[in-house]
């Protein structure tokens, strides 16, 4: 029988592009971003994660040392200009030492996950994928030679997937929450470096899942350098207008250097998730 070519051959839902970017597709599109990354972390073995915050715009001390040599080599008329900018690329400068202890920390914690004896990747250091401190983190996991993962956000500005993310761990999302969840899902310790309204808004959402009990897991919370972070939020201010009880203040570690941290969440991982009986894998865990 032959077919008559002037029947329009239809397209399956699946296939249809118009339909699948439609206001009525929205839920495939949520979906397809909870399936994509479980799919990829079951295929690589990642168990859990360790979350890094903070500000997308920090440098690098050699990046920052190089827009403050190009500043000196500029002369406006406009003093009152000059002196702003010049506390700008100073404080650009000074700010550049959260980027260098977060890639040391980085680093250190990739390389002690490496050489647990486990059959999963654990404790892989994952961040928001786009520059400065995630930028930082994703840097100091791949000097250690090991992955890390990078779950990027589709913004119009500041927000790129920085070069240090593992290919096949690096994610481009569209829905903020959904985003927040892959960051909540695995992770079983949280750095909070400085920043500015998105890393409060990831820092405060998550502290309040722990302090509402959503999050039922052992989740480290730690907040780095508290004269930074004091100066910012008042957290005895809080306590003081009775608004949150003192030992909501327990939630959450304050860590000052590099050294503190690692051991903090070093030793709370060894404390709560890894089991020298089953080579340091959590026989409740399994892949499939």
């Amino acid at each position: 029988m032959v077919k008559d070519k002037s029947q329009k051959t239809l397209l399956k839902a699946y296939e249809n592009v118009d339909f699948l970017n439609s206001a009525d597709a929205r839920i495939l599109r949520m979906l397809a971003e909870f399936l994509q990354p479980q799919s990829r972390f079951r295929k690589l073995k990642i168990m859990d994660t360790i979350v890094f915050f903070g500000s997308a715009r920090l440098m690098s001390k050699r990046d920052a040392m190089k827009v403050y040599n190009e500043f000196k080599t500029i002369n406006p008329e406009d003093t009152a200009k000059l002196a702003e900018e010049l506390r700008a690329v100073q404080q650009l400068v000074h700010m550049s030492r959260y980027y260098e202890d977060t890639v040391e920390l980085s680093r250190r914690l990739t390389e002690w996950s490496m050489n647990l004896k486990t059959p999963a990747n654990r404790f892989i250091v994952c961040t928001g994928g786009g520059p400065g401190i995630m930028e930082a983190a994703n840097k100091g996991a791949k000097l250690a030679g090991g992955y890390s993962v990078g779950l990027n956000i589709s913004i119009p500005f500041e927000q790129f997937v920085n070069k240090y993310v593992s290919a096949d761990l690096s994610f481009e999302f569209h829905y903020f929450f959904m985003r927040k969840f892959w960051f909540a899902y695995l992770a079983k310790a949280l750095i909070v470096f400085p920043g500015g309204f998105g890393t409060m808004d990831e820092f405060f959402e998550l502290l309040t899942l722990i302090q509402t009990g959503k999050i039922k897991k052992k989740l480290l919370l730690v907040v780095y350098d508290k004269k930074y972070w004091s100066g910012i939020i008042n957290f005895n201010g809080l306590v003081e207008h009775g608004v949150i009880s003192k030992a909501d203040l327990n939630l959450f570690s304050f860590c000052n250097t590099v050294d503190e941290a690692f051991e903090l969440i070093t030793s709370h991982f060894k404390k709560n998730y890894l089991d020298k009986e089953t080579d340091g894998i959590e026989p409740s865990l399994h892949l499939k």
